[in-house]
C-alpha cells in the first residue's frame, strides 16, 4: 500500500504538511509529544483540515490510546478515519478522552473555534508543539507556507574510492532573498544522522558546493553510502531545491553527474533501463520519511507487465538500500525498462549502471503520472503549434560517441506511444527523420543515430542535437508526457552517461495547457537563465545548448555566457547566436582565455541568458581516459 500522504498536485503544486510533519529535526518532538499524550489515557482527534491519515502514515498511532476521531466538514462525518467512524466535533462534549490533539499547525484559531465545545479537565494539544525553530521559518506568518519547506534530498557517498560533489547558487537571493543558509543533515546508509550543520549561502546569487571528501575531513566521518537533506532557510521566489551532483572517484575514469531529486514522493517511476549483458543497474532506495519501508513496500515490474516482484525487506527510516534489479527481475534486460512501485516512500531515485569493466554511470528516473489521460486535442495542435509537444537531445561528435535513444512510457494511461526522431545539424538544417510508428507500451526500441547520421557525414560542424515528437501518421493516442532516455558512449573507452527528459512546447506565443512552460510567471516561457556549474581542474566543462522551436521563431538567437566568480560576481561574457532548430557544443576552456578562469577561481559558474527565446541545455565533465558525463541543465 502506499502511503496516505498527499506529495504534489499538478494543478496546486506541492504540499508542505508532508514535509512539515515528516522533517528530520520534527521526529523527536513527535514522539515526546505522542508519548505525553499516551501516558494520560485515551486521547481524541481533532482533524479540522483532513491531515489526520497523512500524520498516521508518517507517524503510526498503534500506540496512542484512541478515543474517536472528530471533524469539522459534514461531508466528512460517518467516514472511517484511522479506525474510527468520524464524528462531528459538535460531539465533543460528550467524549470521554483526557486529551485531545488538534491536527493542525498554527492551531489557536481553531482551537478558540471548539473551545466551548471541550470538556472540563480535558488537555488541548496541537501539532504546534511540533514546529520547527522560528529562525528556521522563511514566513513566520504561515506555517505551512511552502517557501518554509524549501528542502529536497541528495544520493551522496565517500566510499571505495568514489566520491560525490554537490553544486546550485543562491538563486532565491535573485528573488530578494537575504541571509539564506542552508540547513543539512547527512544520513548514512543505515538511516543514522552523521551529521548537521548549517552552510551559509553567498549573499548575492553566488555558488554553492558540498563535496563529501571535505565533509569527511571536517566532521572525521567513517565512509559512508547515503543522502543529504538539504533546507534552506531564508528562501524567496522558488520552494525547490535544485542542484547538479557529480560523482567521481579516485580512479580518474570514475565521472558521472545527476541533478535534483524532485522533491515530491510519487507512487510510481519510470524510465529505468534494465541492463545489459554483463552489466548491474542498481536502484538506490532510499527512504525519505521518518517512518520505516515496510516489507513489500517497494517493488519493480517490466515495463507494461501486469505482475511485481516486491522487496522483501523493511527499510528504517531514512536509510539506503542498493537494490540490483535482477534481485528482483533476473529475466529482464536490455532494451527493456523497468517500473518502479514506489508507494511515496522515496523522491525521485537515483540509479547507477556498472559496467564489467566497473565504470559506473549515474541517472534518474522520471515521475511516472496516473493523473493523466490520452488528449484528443494534441493531435489537432500541428495546425497551430507546428510540431507542438518535442524532446530534444545532443547528437555528440559521431567519430567519438554513440547516440543511443530510447523512448520511455511515463504515464499510467500511456498505452502507445505515436513517434518520430528528428535529427538536426547544428544550423538547424533537418538532416533525418525516423519515424517509430506507434509504439505499444510494452514495446521497447532503442535506436543508434549512426544509422540515421551517415557517421556524422550528415552534421555540420560534427555534431547536432535529436527531437522526438508526435507522430499519428500510424495511429496512437498522445497526453503531452512525452519522454525519452539518451544515452552517450565514448567508442574508444567505453565510458557512457545518460540522461532522460520530457517534453515541451518550444517558442511559439500561443499557449496550450500552460505551454511553453515559464520558471517563471504564467505562460509562454519565452525567455532562458540556464545555470552551468563548473568542474574543477583538470576536468574541463562542457555545454550543448539547443534552440528548439515548435513553430518558425527568431531565426537566431541572442545568447550571453556570462562567467561568474564564486560570489556572483560577473567576472566575463561571451555572445552567441543559435541558428533556430540548430545548437551550440562549447568547452569553458575554449570559450574563456586563462586569465578570466584564473580570476573567476574555486566555485566558478556560468549563466547562459537569453531574452529572445528559450533553449534547452545540456552539461557534462570532460576528464581523462574518455572519461565524461552529461545530462540536462537546469534553469531558474
Amino acid at each position: 500500500m502506499a502511503l496516505a500522504i498527499d506529495t504534489f498536485s499538478n494543478s496546486s503544486g506541492g504540499n508542505a504538511f508532508f514535509k512539515a510533519v515528516g522533517h528530520p529535526l520534527v521526529l523527536p518532538k513527535a514522539k515526546a509529544l505522542l508519548a505525553r499524550l499516551a501516558a494520560r489515557g485515551p486521547v481524541a482527534l481533532y482533524d479540522p483540515q483532513g491531515f489526520a491519515e497523512g500524520f498516521a502514515a508518517l507517524h503510526p498511532l498503534a500506540s496512542l490510546p484512541l478515543a474517536g476521531v472528530f471533524v469539522q466538514k459534514i461531508e466528512e462525518v460517518g467516514r472511517s478515519m484511522l479506525g474510527c467512524a468520524a464524528q462531528p466535533v459538535t460531539e465533543l462534549p460528550s467524549s470521554s478522552a483526557r486529551s485531545l490533539l488538534v491536527l493542525a499547525f498554527d492551531a489557536a484559531r481553531a482551537i478558540a473555534h471548539i473551545r466551548a465545545l471541550v470538556p472540563e479537565g480535558m488537555e488541548v494539544a496541537s501539532l504546534d508543539e511540533m514546529k520547527l525553530p522560528a529562525a528556521m521559518l522563511s514566513n513566520a506568518g504561515r506555517y505551512l507556507d511552502p517557501l518554509n519547506f524549501a528542502t529536497n534530498f541528495a544520493f551522496f557517498r565517500d566510499a571505495d574510492g568514489h566520491h560525490t560533489r554537490l553544486v546550485t547558487a543562491n538563486y532565491w537571493a535573485g528573488y530578494g532573498a537575504a541571509r539564506t543558509r542552508l540547513w543539512c543533515c547527512l544520513f548514512d546508509e543505515s538511516g543514522a544522522e552523521i551529521a548537521a550543520w548549517d552552510e551559509p549561502l553567498p549573499e548575492g546569487v553566488g555558488a554553492v558546493v558540498i563535496d563529501s571528501r571535505a565533509l569527511r575531513a571536517r566532521f572525521s566521518l567513517p565512509p559512508f553510502t547515503g543522502q543529504l537533506f538539504l533546507h534552506v532557510v531564508g528562501a524567496a521566489g522558488h520552494d525547490v531545491v535544485k542542484y547538479a551532483l557529480d560523482t567521481y572517484g579516485d580512479d580518474a575514469a570514475m565521472l558521472s553527474c545527476t541533478h535534483d531529486a524532485n522533491a515530491w514522493p510519487a507512487d510510481l517511476y519510470a524510465g529505468l533501463p534494465a541492463p545489459r549483458e554483463g552489466e548491474r543497474v542498481v536502484l538506490w532506495v532510499q527512504n525519505s520519511h521518518p517512518t520505516p519501508i515496510p516489507r513489500r513496500g517497494v517493488g519493480l515490474n517490466p515495463m507494461g507487465a501486469a505482475e511485481t516482484a516486491w522487496l522483501e525487506r523493511e527499510i528504517p527510516p531514512f536509510a539506503t538500500y542498493a537494490l540490483d534489479t535482477r534481485e528482483l527481475l533476473p529475466d529482464c534486460g536490455w532494451p527493456g525498462q523497468i517500473e518502479i512501485r514506489a508507494g511515496k516512500h522515496f523522491v525521485r531515485p537515483r540509479y547507477e549502471v556498472i559496467a564489467r569493466d566497473g565504470r559506473r554511470r549515474i541517472a534518474h528516473p522520471n515521475v511516472e503520472r496516473t493523473d493523466l489521460k490520452p488528449d484528443p486535442r494534441i493531435p489537432e495542435l500541428g495546425n497551430l503549434m507546428g510540431k507542438g509537444f518535442l524532446l530534444p537531445a545532443p547528437v555528440l561528435p559521431p567519430e567519438r560517441f554513440r547516440t543511443i535513444v530510447q523512448p520511455t512510457p511515463m504515464a499510467t494511461a500511456q498505452a502507445n506511444l505515436p513517434i518520430a526522431l528528428l535529427v538536426y545539424d547544428s544550423e538547424g538544417r533537418e538532416r533525418a527523420r525516423r519515424p517509430l510508428g506507434c509504439l505499444a507500451r510494452r514495446e521497447s526500441v532503442a535506436v543508434d543515430l549512426a544509422e540515421l547520421v551517415n557517421g556524422g557525414a550528415a552534421l555540420a560542424g560534427g555534431y547536432g542535437h535529436l527531437e522526438l515528437v508526435y507522430d499519428f501518421a500510424a495511429g496512437g493516442e498522445a497526453d503531452g508526457w512525452l519522454h525519452g532516455l539518451f544515452r552517450y558512449e565514448d567508442k574508444a573507452s567505453g565510458h557512457a552517461a545518460e540522461t532522460s527528459f520530457g517534453a515541451h512546447v518550444f517558442n511559439t506565443v500561443l499557449t496550450y495547457k500552460s505551454e511553453p512552460q515559464s520558471y517563471a510567471g504564467p505562460a509562454p516561457g519565452l525567455s532562458t537563465r540556464l545555470f552551468l556549474r563548473l568542474g574543477p581542474a583538470p576536468l574541463d566543462t562542457l555545454c550543448h545548448l539547443i534552440y528548439p522551436a515548435s513553430t518558425v521563431w527568431h531565426p537566431r538567437s541572442s545568447t550571453d555566457l556570462v562567467l561568474h566568480d564564486g560570489s556572483g560576481a560577473e567576472i566575463a561574457r561571451r555572445h552567441i547566436e543559435i541558428p533556430c532548430s540548430g545548437s551550440r557544443l562549447w568547452r569553458y576552456r575554449e570559450t574563456f582565455d586563462e586569465a578570466e578562469r584564473r580570476r573567476a577561481g574555486a566555485g566558478a559558474y556560468v549563466i547562459v541568458r537569453d531574452a529572445t527565446c528559450r533553449l534547452f541545455g545540456y552539461h557534462g565533465l570532460l576528464g581523462r581516459d574518455g572519461a565524461f558525463s552529461l545530462d540536462h541543465m537546469f534553469g531558474f
